[in-house]
């Protein structure tokens, strides 16, 4: 239910420049946590660089933008109302309308009196005093909160590669990630697309249905499965909304990645060959993420992994016709799913258009931006519009973009130069009062994005009703928790295929920026089984300080 004027006063009564909690960031976590935070009574302010609710789902706004998680599950559990009353209309939600369920879902909770939009957070700097954040915004403002958290999103800060000339290409240029609002129209224009990740996989085939010439530049192929897309059944949503309770559970406690789907129960090499050509054939022709999943030893035996990956080269060679472009096309550097795999509508068949050329970059590097087009190779290629797709500064980037300066004066960023380190993925170590939601070191990228947020927000909001109800005002991280959690991400990574691949799992795709890997890969039942037993541990691992030991320690 939405909350009642007189309750949205409450929750807002505090003075100008003073408040409880301060949320960076109101895409789906940022939301959900302003809705849980309300509940315990807390004055809270979110701050939004953008000018409306959704986050990444309001940035990305390119041809093609949807969900790779079916619709009925890339959905807030917290609600039973909610889940019942929206009608999802495809099986892979299109921008626009998981952009319309985030209105509708600050317009059912209130929430919009509690979100400053159009505002950055340039600067957090803690106070050991008073055991509080101070915050400065981009329009100069300061405020203060017991707790900051950081809800700035992993795929939020689009990345621009430093192109020689880009600023003298008398064209249109856009960015997949920081799409206009209004509708572009690339009819009988020569566009280029850079990239060839999930954003440019999705939107490659609509632009070149408008494009009279299209020339996409590959660096390196992705793996791509059918999403088999369609229209939702009246029969498929009842049997969701009927079995929710269920599904709900299963996805956090039993599902690797959060999201429900049937089990494998063998690896691949238990099956013959035909069988095996046979089962992924099923799944190939049923679509979507879970084709990894159709045996149980693919992310981590190089074998198993072989078999699925060669089944997948085999249909890009039959898809497209020119052998050579269907070369180009089959990724042979990573093992399939050591990336996110991607999901996508005639991809492959979109290289069989006469007005579509496919570009190696390894082969042909791009050299500059020229007035009218671009040179890669030594040829220059006359294009109107530039578009690229390459990607983010994930997980940490949009963090590493606000001064955080902890205890004793170091910034995160500092802090973070050899790579993200966190406890759970939840804070790190030198800051307190400073939680992450789907940060580093926690399941994140590789799960269902909301149900991730919601355990984390769950998470947090039960820790500061813990500290409220104890008079305690600090909570850190220890060191010892830290360097443990730091090292078990790592030893689970290295157990699966993951690290051999230079994704932006990894960092790869920022220069400069150190490779390790950043989400923690050992399933989402099994991390909120361990977060829930560090809480019921009286937070085993975080040191906490009441008012009284604070006083105490500083007269001594």
């Amino acid at each position: 239910m939405a909350a009642s004027p007189s309750n949205a006063a409450k929750h807002r009564a505090s003075t100008a420049d003073t408040y409880d909690v301060v949320v960076i960031g109101a895409g789906f976590a940022g939301m959900y946590m302003l809705h849980r935070l309300r509940g315990l009574g807390l004055s809270v302010r979110i701050y939004e660089q953008g000018s409306g609710v959704g986050g990444t789902w309001y940035w990305n706004r390119y041809p093609g933008a949807r969900c790779d998680v079916e619709s009925m599950q890339y959905s807030y559990s917290f609600s039973d109302e909610l889940q019942q009353e929206w009608d999802w209309s495809e099986r892979y939600a299109p921008q626009p309308e998981i952009l319309r369920y985030a209105n509708h879902v600050a317009d059912r909770f209130d929430l919009r009196p509690d979100i400053q939009f159009d505002t950055r957070i340039d600067q957090a700097v803690f106070d050991e005093a008073n055991n509080s954040w101070s915050v400065t915004t981009s329009d100069g403002s300061t405020v203060t909160a017991q707790f900051v958290v950081l809800a700035t999103g992993c795929l939020s800060n689009a990345r621009t590669p430093d192109f020689k000339g880009l600023s003298d290409f008398n064209g249109e240029v856009y960015h997949t990630g920081h799409w206009p609002h209004e509708p572009v129209d690339f009819t009988g224009k020569r566009v280029a697309v850079i990239g060839t990740g999930s954003s440019a996989i999705q939107s490659i085939p609509l632009i070149a249905e408008q494009a009279s010439e299209l020339f996409v530049f590959q660096r390196t192929a992705n793996f791509s499965v059918p999403a088999r897309n369609a229209v939702l059944t009246e029969q498929e949503r009842e049997f969701f909304r009927a079995n929710y309770p269920e599904i709900r559970r299963k996805a956090r406690e039993e599902m690797r990645n959060g999201i429900y789907q049937e089990v494998p129960q063998k690896g691949a090499l238990d099956d013959t060959r035909q069988e095996r050509q046979a089962r992924y054939a099923e799944r190939w022709a049923k679509g979507g993420l879970t084709f990894t999943a159709t045996y149980n030893n693919i992310a981590i035996d190089k074998a198993a992994n072989d078999t699925a990956a060669d089944f997948v080269r085999a249909k890009i060679a039959e898809i497209v016709k020119d052998p050579e472009v269907a070369r180009l096309l089959q990724p042979d550097n990573h093992p399939i799913g050591s990336k996110r795999i991607c999901v996508d509508t005639d991809y492959y068949a979109t290289f069989n258009r006469p007005n579509v050329k496919l570009i190696d970059v390894r082969a042909n590097p791009i050299e500059q931006i020229v007035p009218h087009g671009l040179r890669a190779g030594g040829k220059d290629y006359q294009v109107d519009a530039l578009v690229l797709a390459t990607g983010f500064d994930a997980m940490t980037g949009s963090v590493a973009k606000i001064d955080i300066q902890g205890r004793a004066g170091q910034t995160l960023n500092q802090k973070w130069a050899a790579g993200p380190r966190t406890y759970l993925g939840l804070m790190s170590e030198g800051f307190p009062n400073l939680f992450i939601i789907t940060g580093p070191g926690s399941p994140s990228v590789l799960s269902n994005m909301i149900v991730s947020i919601e355990q984390h927000v769950d998470w947090i909001t039960d820790c500061i009703a813990y500290m409220r109800e104890r008079g305690v005002e600090r909570m850190e991280a220890t060191r010892a928790a830290e360097d443990k959690w730091v090292a078990h991400v790592n030893e689970v990574a290295s157990t699966t295929l993951y690290p051999q691949a230079n994704s932006w799992y990894m960092g790869a795709n920022i220069p400069g920026k150190p490779q390790i890997f950043m989400p923690y890969i050992g399933g989402v039942g099994v991390y909120r089984q361990i977060c829930n037993e560090v809480a019921a541990n009286g937070y085993e691992g975080f040191a906490m300080t009441s008012a009284p030991q604070q006083r105490a320690a500083a007269s001594s």
